[in-house]
Order: C-alpha cells, then structure tokens, then sequence
C-alpha cells in the first residue's frame, strides 16, 4: 500500500507545476493533501477529480483558507470530516477515510506563531485537542495513518540550519516535548522507521528547496502499523510548493 502526503500552498498552482501528471505516475492507493487555498466548487478542471479515485474534500468556511483532501483508490466504508474540535474544524483541518480494520487521515495543523500570543496559544489549544483525541483511539480496534503538515519539526535532525532555526516557532521545546508524547502513546513515525538521515526534509520557509529545510511532513501511524513500513522517500526533483510529498509504502492490503 503506497500513501503519498503533501502540502500544496494552493492546490491549483501545484497543479500548474504539473503535481497531478508527478503522482499520476506514483501507483498511489491514498493521496492526503493538505492546505487547498480553494473550495471544492472552485476546481473546475478534471485534474483535480482523476478518474482511478475517489476524491473527498473537506473546505475551510473561509474561502481560499486551509482545507484538506484525500483520494483513495478504493471507495471508503466511511468519510469523516472534522475532529469534533468546533472551531478548529471550521478551518478545514482534517479529513479520514475509513476502512476494514483501518483509517487514514488528512491533517493540516495550525502554524501558530513565537512572536503572536493569541495565535501560538490556539496552535496549543489544537495539539492538546488531538493529543486527547490519539490517546483515545489507539484503543479502537483498527490501525490509523495521520498524513500531513503537522507544523513541528520533532528533532534536531529534522532541521537543516539548528542555529537558525533554534527558537522559532515549529521548533519550540513544548511543541518537541508533544511529539515525544505522541510517540510515547505508542505512535510512530513512519518515515523515520526506514531512513535515519539527517538530510532529509519536507519544507523550505524561503519557498523553494535549498537551505534552511525543515521536516514538518509525517505519516504517524498507530503502533500496529511499525512492523509494515516498506520504504519511504521524499521527492524533491521537482518543486510543486514550499513543501515535497512524502512516499510511505506499506505491507499491508485493504
């Protein structure tokens, strides 16, 4: 099973760099993507609806804002849209397709910010939230996959430039300390499974891959799911956004 998650900065400009023709040629079963900027009724063109899936969105009430999406080769036994986090889910924040014995998930965090209180205290508020909300379903009796921008890089070999980034927001100790929370429930993360490098990144604040890269793009899975991680690879011949698509394959059939 391949999952492949990434971070558009606006769905219909990575569209324009030719995303839809890259993945077309990845063999995908789920594709997440995260941070639309777009509405689903705006997305007129086929290239966003490919026929070899079924395509979901989930929009943000303010237009153009956030929104998250996930196609899946096969049809879902069910949809879920939101977390049940009121505010946060008329952000379009999360979306998950549920399977037998499986779901996987869309998710785009809150950036939040050092320097704004009340905006940096919501992105606490959020991972609180969904902290709660992990630790409730790793009892449920099926394996989850959380792909997305979660807007934290967990360690130091997930930041290009330490010095630079030291301090900032994404990087701040209390927002480390709730990713080692996360994995101490029992979760993990899936690409550091596989592949231990220290040069190995998924976002770039200046826009475009080159210095200053940071590892903000994971696939968390429930503990169930360790023992099936294949392989994962980040793909950055190509710029499609600020952020590169992540490539998990799993040995495991719906």
């Amino acid at each position: 099973m391949r999952i492949i998650t990434f971070c558009a900065d606006s769905i219909k400009d990575a569209a324009d760099r030719g995303f839809y023709e890259w993945v077309a040629s990845q063999d995908a079963d789920f594709i997440c993507i995260q941070n639309l900027c777009a509405q689903e009724y705006d997305l007129q063109s086929d290239v966003f609806f490919p026929n070899e899936y079924n395509s979901y969105f989930f929009d943000a009430v303010e237009a153009n804002t956030n929104g998250v999406a996930i196609y899946c080769r096969e049809l879902p036994k069910a949809i879920m849209t939101g977390l049940g986090f009121t505010d946060f889910d008329m952000e379009g924040r999360y979306i998950q397709a549920d399977f037998d014995g499986i779901s996987i998930g869309s998710l785009l965090a809150p950036a939040g910010s050092s320097s704004e209180l009340d905006v940096q205290s919501r992105k606490v508020e959020f991972y609180n939230q969904f902290q709660a909300h992990l630790d409730k379903i790793k009892n449920k009796r099926r394996e989850f996959i959380i792909c997305g921008n979660w807007n934290i890089a967990h360690t130091a070999k997930d930041i290009q430039d330490l010095e630079k980034s030291s301090g900032q927001n994404g990087f701040l100790p209390e927002e480390r300390q709730w990713m080692d929370e996360i994995m101490d429930l029992g979760y993990v993360d899936a690409f550091r499974e596989v592949n231990s490098d220290t040069d190995e990144f998924t976002w770039w604040p200046d826009g475009s891959i080159g210095d200053n890269g940071w590892r903000v793009d994971y696939q968390i899975a429930s503990k169930g799911m360790k023992y099936a991680i294949e392989y994962g690879a980040i793909y950055k011949t190509k710029a499609f956004s600020s952020h590169a698509p992540l490539i998990m394959d799993y040995d495991i059939e719906l």
